[in-house]
């Protein structure tokens, strides 16, 4: 296929580059990973470069700007290239003081690390297993996930963020739960998050989709829905053809 880039400028909010710097993102439309970046770029005011790259054959730039592992999200500052999402988060906030994203304190600072790392390590692959699956795989994927998502939700309390009072590290790496949780109930017709088992998750899912900030960086809810039906229809296709 051949490839499409579209470049757009964005502007963000608040306070700008001091600086004419080059800061360019590398992303499709609707990577969660990538979205970190977006969240991260806006909450700290800075103005970037957004290069939407297609979502099934990357650009030569992409393999040259990430040739370990050849996909987005890639930040672009002043030519320097930085892969990996969470990597990128560390570099803007080291990069751009303002709004900082970490806690001073280098236990808090470890411990944030540690739960962006177990959202991607535990619960996204949970949640994902339970969304492609049908029956006791599916069952099993579902328990699984709530265990995980029950560890979430006793690190929130007597937190309205898990940066605290302020979206930081933390709320930025499991933001996808905010958007993407949605798209799989919906495809899927059950509850993964409700406000019974999961009260200050599920709190914290609208605190943090209702923030101006957040909520305008969503990618389109139909498109998203299409896409992941189409998704898991040809996980099947491939599973049933084996």
């Amino acid at each position: 296929m051949q490839q499409t880039i579209r470049k757009l400028r964005e502007s963000s909010q608040g306070k700008t580059n001091d600086m004419a710097e080059e800061v360019k993102l590398f992303r499709t439309w609707s990577s969660p990973y990538a979205l970190r970046i977006v969240w991260a770029l806006q909450l700290k005011g800075i103005q970037y470069e957004t290069v939407l790259e297609d979502v099934f054959e990357k650009s030569e730039l992409v393999r040259r700007y990430n040739p370990v592992h050849k996909k987005v999200p890639v930040l672009l500052h002043d030519g320097r290239p930085i892969a990996e999402s969470l990597i990128i988060l560390e570099y803007i906030d080291e990069t751009w003081k303002q709004h900082p994203l970490l806690p001073q304190d280098p236990y808090a600072r470890a411990m944030a690390r540690f739960w962006a790392q177990f959202g991607d390590d535990k619960v996204i692959k949970s949640i994902w297993t339970a969304f492609l699956s049908e029956g006791k795989e599916q069952e099993a994927a579902l328990a699984e996930a709530s265990e995980h998502l029950q560890k979430l939700e006793e690190e929130l309390i007597g937190k309205k963020f898990f940066g605290g009072d302020n979206i930081g590290y933390v709320d930025i790496a499991l933001g996808w739960l905010a958007n993407l949780i949605r798209v799989f109930e919906e495809i899927l017709s059950l509850k993964v998050v409700d406000c019974e088992r999961f009260p200050l998750l599920f709190a914290w899912l609208k605190e943090f989709s209702d923030a101006p900030v957040i909520k305008d960086c969503w990618p389109p809810h139909d498109k998203l829905i299409s896409k992941f039906i189409a998704l898991r229809q040809l996980h099947h296709e491939k599973s049933s053809s084996t």
